[in-house]
């Protein structure tokens, strides 16, 4: 199935070194799986209609990134059937925009040092998940989020805060989860802060499979 992702990279914050790796890695699944990818920083990209995209993928945005004109395109869009993809700092953006957090899911609140910790894969029938076993070792952020989103969205993955120092959630701390909001198929990862992320196999299946699902062709 052939379809048109819009990777938006833009930050009025936090800029993670990450980005032109994370990008360069998704067009690198698009030409290995058969998608299009065209990524900006560009605001105004969203006050045109998104009527070609299937996804749209927020990659480590931060900060107020949109304008009035662009969100009410974007969500529109999101209504009438467009996937959502959030990766890691996606949920560091538009604080002020109530309709992008109950998107989302949940919002982050804070992080401890990035070190080596684990992930319990809670569901393994979904495409960004199935891959990987049972408890995944990963180094990252581990990021906290003000309110765990369990009870409104699927968890497929959650942080074991006894793997690493500094986690704030405790027993709950969902990090990948998904589920439908409005017309679309939300899915987000709070994984990704590194470069070192998007050069790692189980990482870049875990997106693959993330953006296939937001765009229905999983």
């Amino acid at each position: 199935m052939t379809f048109r992702v819009l990777v938006y990279t833009r930050t009025t914050d936090y800029r993670h070194d990450s980005i032109p790796d994370a990008v360069a890695a998704v067009r690198g699944l698009g030409q290995a799986h058969g998608f299009e990818v065209d990524a900006t920083e560009d605001p105004g990209a969203f006050e045109s209609p998104l009527d070609a995209y299937a996804v749209v993928v927020f990659l480590s945005t931060s900060g107020e990134v949109l304008t009035p004109r662009g969100r009410i395109r974007l969500e529109a869009r999101l209504r009438d059937g467009c996937g959502f993809a959030g990766v890691h700092a996606a949920a560091c953006t538009e604080y002020d925009w109530p309709y992008y957090g109950a998107m989302l899911g949940a919002r982050f609140a804070r992080h401890p040092a990035y070190q080596p910790g684990k992930a319990v894969v809670e569901d393994r029938g979904h495409p960004a998940t199935r891959h990987l076993p049972a408890v995944w070792e990963f180094t990252d952020e581990w990021y906290d989020f003000r309110a765990s989103p369990r009870g409104s969205v699927r968890v497929l993955a959650a942080a074991d805060e006894s793997s690493y120092e500094g986690g704030g959630m405790g027993g709950d701390h969902p990090l990948v989860w998904c589920h439908e909001h409005g017309g679309g198929r939300v899915f987000y990862t709070a994984l990704g802060h590194a470069s070192e992320a998007y050069a790692d196999p189980d990482f870049r299946a875990h997106l693959l499979g993330g953006i296939r699902w937001a765009a229905r062709a999983e």
